[in-house]
């Protein structure tokens, strides 16, 4: 994975966050209700909130790199507040973005970014 490229870092942010909601949700929220210990709540929920803010930045990058219409770019934001849902934008987008840099019009915007400052 070569994370210079802008969808290995959605790919791994997308991945990332979700594996984080899913403990949250399945395992951290059940355990802060039922067993009355919020620990893994506490953490797992910081941990997520601030990775989803990183998830964001990278799916605005990614959207207007290969210039994702408003709806899918929306979705691809919102997919990271539902379980499950980042797995499955994840694999629309990069179905999606390989689909463009497949076709001649389709190059990505030369739209520079912090891995090339170095």
């Amino acid at each position: 994975m070569n994370l210079r490229s802008p969808l290995d870092r959605y790919r791994l942010l997308a991945y990332i966050v979700g594996t984080a909601l899913v403990i949250l949700v399945f395992i951290g929220i059940p355990l802060q209700v039922w067993g009355h210990n919020d620990a893994v709540e506490k953490i797992v929920g910081t941990i997520h909130g601030f990775l989803y803010i990183v998830y964001v930045v990278l799916s605005i990058e990614l959207a207007i790199r290969y210039r994702f219409s408003l709806l899918r770019a929306a979705l691809s934001l919102l997919a990271g507040l539902v379980p499950i849902m980042t797995f499955v934008a994840e694999r629309k987008n990069t179905a999606y973005v390989r689909a463009r840099r497949a076709t001649p019009g389709g190059t990505p915007l030369d739209v520079p970014t912090s891995a090339d400052l170095n």
